[in-house]
């Protein structure tokens, strides 16, 4: 098996809401289901002032489905929705 790296879409439940904080503690989220590994963190414009945070990050395919991570992740109060937007094989 082999390496993913897949992207977690996180909309933030108002404008107002701390992407910093908000970072963290799905960092956090990752580091316990896929391990310290790689990752990369992007905000990316949505509209009326409303970022989303699409975090990047690198897991072990073994692992299965990384569905469990968004899961998690969209049960925080300051979440409106998170989801796996795109899931890709690492070759290397």
């Amino acid at each position: 098996m082999g390496f993913a790296v897949v992207t977690l879409k996180v909309m933030p439940s108002s404008p107002d809401t701390n992407l910093e904080e908000l970072e963290i503690k799905v960092k956090e989220e990752i580091t316990k289901f896929a391990g310290d590994g790689e990752t990369k963190t992007e905000i990316k414009p949505v509209a009326f002032g409303l970022n989303s945070l699409n975090i990047i990050f690198v897991m072990d395919e073994t692992k299965g489905s990384p569905d469990p991570v968004a899961e998690i992740v969209d049960k925080f109060e300051e979440v409106n929705s998170a989801e796996i937007s795109d899931v890709r094989r690492a070759l290397g």
